[in-house]
């Protein structure tokens, strides 16, 4: 068949796209739709196997899971022991509001309101904030980057400039295009109209991203187990501060007391001076008694005012509202029960600070595994794909689309040993967090054998000084008794009193070294507030009151 070719008409204006040659035979045009739609399809094609190859493949790195390039971990504890040296119970356990063992209402205030405003435990809960959202940050490359983008250009130029001024130069200037009927304008003026995507995607194919993340998903469980250690400071530091504050007030009575005794001896001892029964020396000796009595009340003052102000600290600041929580004579219970301590393997479960310690051991596997990973080739995905035309009502016509796709396999270069550095580098850091992880648990068995040894002296010294108190108690009412039927002298009966001030003293002592010892067995245990807040801080998924609770809400 003979196909008919005629020229393009003349005079051609601006805007209309030049159609090349025409056809006639309506034949060879469906044969030419037929061709272009057969075409379009197999880049259509193409552009799936080509997505479906880069999941693939993926999905196959992942599934490899690098275990030649992670190391595992070491045995860096030795075997625990089956029990704690000394201990007679070792029942299971129960760190869940340990401190109300002491049955002390006012405590459970106290505690209560530091929980709620604390510093310390605002400062931790930020710190998880800021590991969390690091977290996302490293787990981001391992979903594929796109960024869409809009563009109009708007293009108005000289015909005699650019590439038709060259074109003139080599002969193909406005004269060539008259001969063939067509005249260029003066300016040539033509908008273009694109919207696009542009993706890329790293294939993780050594797991380098993947261990990135999950070295950060560790920190993150590390910052939040360091976030339950300065929560289970602010509580030992808040009971410490507040049997601290009991005691000196107790002290401060009983010197106050004592101080009163001494001023009835200076006046007895005035009155026989006065009637030549004693001496200057003797008179003096009284006085001296009595100032070194009135000396100890400023001194036991400023220790109450700073241990006051410690706990201002611990409750967030300044509180209107401390003489309403702290009464004047807070009477806290003697908690002499034996506290059930478990095993030595609990440890690692109970307490934060070695979780702590054995996460960083984990992010810094991760990291090495990462390290190793930079030493072997990266294979990339980059594409873009949209719309673009040059008429705004066909912008978004679906055969104005365009698509551009590549793969990229780079290699490590030299660098200097830069890479092997890096790895030696992060397994360094290994070795390092490795033997934090083995002293941490070494030392919280050691805390709490040390802490049980010092809770049972506790208990036996105070049985004593307890004992002590009593016959003093004992002596003191005999003595009454004997001066007010006339058998015995005043001077005897303040004697006895001063000796039970003094049994009174160190009992209160005994008392407050005795809940030392307690505190000190029960953070060396590790333990949380209630079972859910602890779970809450893991999970992110409650609101435990607190700072907890914006450490809860933080994940949202």
């Amino acid at each position: 068949m003979k196909h008919e070719i005629v020229r393009p008409t003349a005079g051609l204006r601006v805007g209309e796209l030049p159609t090349g040659f025409a056809v006639s035979t309506p034949e060879f045009v469906s044969l030419l739709r037929r061709s272009v739609i057969s075409l379009r399809r197999k880049a259509i094609l193409k552009l799936l196997f080509s997505v479906f190859a880069c999941c693939l493949t993926s999905a196959c790195a992942l599934k490899m899971n690098l275990v030649d390039l992670v190391p595992e971990a070491d045995e860096t504890v030795a075997e625990l022991p089956d029990e704690f040296i000394g201990i007679g119970d070792a029942g299971s356990y129960q760190p869940l509001e340990w401190w109300k063992s002491f049955a002390d209402p006012v405590l459970d205030r106290i505690i209560d309101a530091a929980l709620e405003s604390n510093f310390d435990l605002a400062e931790a809960v930020a710190r998880v904030e800021q590991a969390r959202a690091r977290e996302r940050i490293v787990k981001a490359p391992a979903f594929p980057l796109l960024q869409p983008s809009l563009d109009i250009t708007d293009t108005d130029i000289p015909t005699n400039a650019g590439i038709a001024a060259q074109l003139d130069e080599v002969g193909l200037g406005a004269d060539v295009y008259s001969d063939f009927g067509i005249e260029l304008p003066d300016r040539l003026d033509l908008t273009t109209y694109t919207l696009n995507a542009e993706f890329s995607y790293e294939l993780d194919f050594w797991g380098r991203n993947r261990n990135d993340a999950l070295a950060a998903g560790a920190q993150r469980s590390a910052s939040e187990s360091d976030y339950l250690t300065a929560r289970m400071g602010v509580l030992s530091e808040t009971v410490r501060t507040y049997l601290e504050i009991v005691d000196l007030r107790r002290q401060h009575k009983l010197v106050d007391e004592n101080v009163e005794i001494f001023r009835q001896r200076e006046s007895l001892a005035g009155f026989r001076y006065d009637r030549g029964r004693i001496d200057t020396l003797a008179l003096y000796a009284a006085r001296q008694k009595l100032r070194n009595a009135e000396a100890e009340l400023p001194q036991i003052e400023a220790l109450l005012a700073d241990a006051e102000g410690r706990l201002w600290v611990m409750l967030g600041g300044y509180r209107s509202d401390l003489e309403e929580l702290l009464p004047d004579t807070p009477t806290p219970a003697t908690a002499l029960e034996p506290v059930p301590a478990g095993i030595p393997a609990d440890l690692l479960a109970q307490r934060p600070d070695v979780s702590a310690a054995r996460e960083r051991m984990e992010a810094a596997r991760y990291t090495v595994g990462a390290r190793r990973a930079d030493m072997f080739p990266s294979l990339s995905l980059y594409g873009s794909i949209g719309l673009q035309s040059t008429e705004g009502g066909e912008w978004f016509d679906p055969d104005q689309w365009f698509r551009n796709l590549s793969f990229n396999l780079l290699g490590p270069v030299f660098q200097g040993s830069r890479l092997r550095s890096n790895v030696d580098l992060a397994e360094a850091r290994l070795n390092e967090a490795a033997a934090a992880y083995g002293r941490s648990v070494v030392t919280a068995v050691k805390e709490v054998e040390a802490a049980l040894a010092r809770l049972e002296a506790s208990r036996r010294r105070h049985s004593l000084l307890a004992s002590l108190a009593d016959e003093a108690q004992a002596e003191n009412a005999l003595q009454e008794q004997r001066y007010v039927s006339g058998v015995g002298n005043y001077e005897d009966y303040l004697t006895a009193s001063q000796n039970l001030l003094g049994a009174q003293s160190g009992l209160a002592a005994a008392e407050r070294d005795l809940g030392y010892a307690r505190l000190a067995l029960h953070r060396a245990l590790g333990g949380a507030w209630t079972e859910q807040d602890r779970e809450a801080v893991r999970q992110g998924d409650a609101a435990p009151a607190g700072p907890a609770r914006f450490l809860a809400n933080s994940t949202e």
